[in-house]
């Protein structure tokens, strides 16, 4: 047994169970070792969180890694673009994990490494370290290949919103008039409550665009 054996084996049951499915009793299970004899490669729980995270990341790295597109001058959207959208496709295998990032502590050798590249794609395409700087801070999660979530219903978010919104009405005519006409229809593209792949790629290119138009 080994520390990547242990975590690979992390992330196959938040793969298959979602994150509450992970337990130090259920990964011990998973490798075929007593749950005490873990603690010689992982410290506890949150050592096995960090270490899941990072190796999402390093597969994220890996993809993005291996993406050849050009970025000079005004390739460098298509570039960025590319770049985010292939870390969201890696976490659309992962859908566990950007809970997990939100809950680090810290930014990992991993993450940094991945910013790192995002912002050379941004300075191959003429930006300043200032305007780098406030494209990190407008990006946020969404660099990443996430959407930050405000509020999370968790289980509540299922029942009959539709009769719920109708309640409204009268007192929320304009919200409830939106959410009768828009939905959150494909669950194989969302991560978390409603961060699904049309809502992501438009608040993405907006601020690829806006961030073209300063550069």
């Amino acid at each position: 047994m080994s520390r990547e054996r242990v975590l690979r084996a992390a992330v196959r049951i938040a793969d298959e169970g979602g994150i509450r499915a992970l337990t130090m009793r259920r990964l011990a299970e998973e490798v075929g070792a007593e749950a005490m004899s873990l603690y010689y490669h992982v410290a506890n729980k949150e050592e096995v969180l960090d270490g899941i995270a990072d190796a999402v990341v390093e597969e994220i790295n890996d993809v993005v890694g291996r993406i050849d597109v050009p970025s000079q001058g005004a390739g460098w959207k298509t570039a960025v673009r590319r770049r985010i959208l292939s870390a969201r496709e890696v976490l659309l295998r992962h859908p566990w994990a950007p809970g997990v990032f939100e809950s680090r502590t810290t930014m990992s050798p991993a993450v940094l490494r991945y910013h790192d590249g995002l912002v050379g794609l941004m300075r191959d395409g003429g930006f300043s370290n200032d305007l780098c700087h406030h494209a990190l801070h407008a990006l946020g999660s969404r660099a990443l290949g996430f959407t930050q979530e405000l509020f999370d219903p968790g289980d509540a978010a299922g029942g009959d919103d539709a009769s719920a919104l109708e309640g409204m009405a009268a007192e929320l005519p304009h919200l409830v008039g939106m959410f009768m006409e828009v939905a959150h229809d494909d669950p194989g593209s969302t991560l978390g409550w409603c961060d699904d792949q049309t809502e992501f790629e438009f608040g993405l290119d907006v601020i690829l665009d806006g961030l073209d138009r300063l550069r």
